[in-house]
């Protein structure tokens, strides 16, 4: 699969990241670089607010309206280690990151209780597990681990342990063995699959960025306040690179030229040798409208997805499970027997659904009802199909064989809210209200605008953006509506489509793409 990251940060509100797989949407992230406050992997001094006994956890404050989650057995055998080194930091006894000679009290009872541990007031070191979602506030573990891109560092640990995915045989003793020479004492690593075939220096540099990351914490942990973050994660964009970077990858579009240059540098360190597919994006029209984005969004995001074939998805959203109905369509008039017409719609279905999971960022219990299949090899077939289409997808997961219902049950890790994106328009004439002035009128009323814009801008190069419908009927015919123009106006513009925009919307931009006011 050829993979391409589309990144927009023209707008000031957020960064919009869109992963494509051969030009299809995979992914679709978006970060808004004034509140990226509580991501996986941020690291906070947290205070202990209160015990629930009964859950054998803590609920601990960090700086969001809700208290954080920890639970007892996320906070590692070597908490009572990491506890009295993150209390030496804070009271400027402990000046040096090093571990080496730091002294290893004993691993706490693993079937011990919160309240033997912990206490009300205290002070704890914690990383954010998992991302605020609806009324919860974030999940919380104090088995701090840093990612890299070869590499995860854990501190207070001296195992180096090997993706389950590496299967080359020699290969796990040989990074093992390279590994135990350049790892400082004190620290244990977890070797990610990209890490096959590495040369060491190439480990060796991702191992010193990430003992540099742990020695910002133990600097900004001296007179640290609780609710103060220590260690903040990448960005999402260096995040997704950091975890997707592959051979695959053809080329990095970036809009902003600062973000182009922090990016380029980024990746001179985790793969120097694809340091020139980051491209700066030039062009007038918006990145994700000439990418072909906007579209894909919106058909991706509705309750509705319909596929090739003609074949449809409906996708509902609970509180406890998300539910999907396959609808074979007008497939169903295909010349096949009913069992062969049923398999091909459900195989296709379970591709496009492990799209769907990736690119809304679905968590928690999935329920997909396919169409029937009396054969057992045909229902066979859809399990792997199923599980195929998930084999990318870096968030855990677990495919359950179809039921005798014909249900497909899936569990996705969930660790951020569900990417929602609603693909309904609100009318910009009425305002939601349910009246607006006849459509007739809209090209009278674009008319006008123009003779403003050109009486107030004569010296500007003016573009009108405007729904792909209008854009149509604007050129259609001859004499076109667009040609009656140009000679009444005297003065070459242009009329561009745009599908982010509503029916009945229009814009005026500049040569720059700076909006034209009346």
């Amino acid at each position: 699969m050829d993979n391409e990251l589309v990144i927009s940060a023209t707008s000031e509100e957020e960064v919009r990241i869109a992963l494509l797989g051969d030009d299809r949407l995979i992914e679709l992230h978006k970060e808004n670089p004034e509140s990226n406050e509580f991501s996986v992997g941020d690291v906070y001094l947290g205070k202990v607010r209160k015990l629930a006994v009964g859950l054998n956890a803590a609920f601990v404050h960090v700086g969001h309206e809700k208290d954080g989650f920890l639970h007892y057995f996320d906070l590692g055998p070597q908490f009572l280690t990491h506890n009295n080194y993150t209390k030496r930091c804070i009271e400027g006894k402990q000046n040096t990151a090093a571990l080496a000679a730091f002294r290893r009290e004993k691993d706490i009872d693993k079937n011990g209780k919160v309240d033997d541990v912990l206490k009300q007031g205290y002070d704890i070191l914690v990383q954010v597990s998992k991302e605020p979602i609806s009324t919860k506030g974030p999940r919380l573990t104090t088995e701090i681990t840093l990612a890299g891109r070869y590499l995860v560092l854990v501190p207070f640990s001296d195992r180096i342990s090997m993706s389950k995915n590496i299967r080359k045989n020699g290969e796990k003793e040989r990074l093992k063995r390279l590994l135990e020479s350049i790892v400082p004492k004190g620290f244990g690593v977890i070797v990610r699959t990209v890490a096959e075939d590495k040369k060491v220096a190439q480990l060796d540099a991702d191992l010193k960025e990430l003992v540099k990351r742990w020695r910002k914490i133990h600097k900004n942990l001296h007179d640290a306040k609780p609710a103060k973050r220590v260690l903040g994660e990448l960005n999402r964009s260096s995040a997704i690179l950091r975890d997707v970077m592959s051979e695959s990858f053809s080329s990095i579009k970036v809009d902003n030229a600062e973000m182009a240059e922090e990016l380029k540098d980024y990746i001179k360190i985790i793969s120097p040798d694809k340091e020139n597919i980051v491209k700066f994006y030039k062009g007038k029209a918006p990145l994700f409208e000439s990418a072909g984005i906007e579209k894909q969004i919106k058909q991706s995001f509705g309750r509705h997805v319909t596929m090739k074939s003609g074949a449809y998805l409906v996708i509902e959203h609970t509180e406890a499970l998300h539910v999907v109905d396959v609808n074979s369509g007008n497939t169903a008039k295909s010349k096949d027997n009913q069992e062969t017409n049923a398999l091909r719609v459900n195989l296709e279905s379970a591709e496009e659904m492990g799209r769907q999971m990736r690119l809304r960022d679905m968590g928690g219990i999935i329920v997909i009802d396919f169409i029937d299949l009396q054969k057992a090899e045909n229902r066979k077939l859809l399990h792997n199909k199923m599980r195929e289409a998930m084999a990318d997808d870096k968030a855990k997961h677990q495919v359950l064989a179809p039921s005798k219902f014909g249900l497909v049950q899936i569990t996705r890790q969930r660790v951020r809210p569900q990417m929602t994106i609603k693909t309904a328009e609100v009318c910009p004439s009425c305002k939601g209200t349910g009246e607006v002035q006849a459509s007739v009128l809209i090209i009278e009323e674009i008319e006008r605008s123009m003779t403003a814009i050109m009486e107030k801008y004569p010296d500007e190069s003016i573009s009108l953006e405007v729904h792909p419908f209008l854009e149509a009927y604007l050129k259609k015919g001859y004499p076109s509506v667009n040609m009656k123009w140009l000679v009444k106006f005297k003065k070459r513009y242009k009329i561009k489509a745009a599908t982010s925009s509503t029916f009945l919307e229009y814009h005026f931009y500049d040569h720059d793409r700076n909006e034209l006011k009346m």
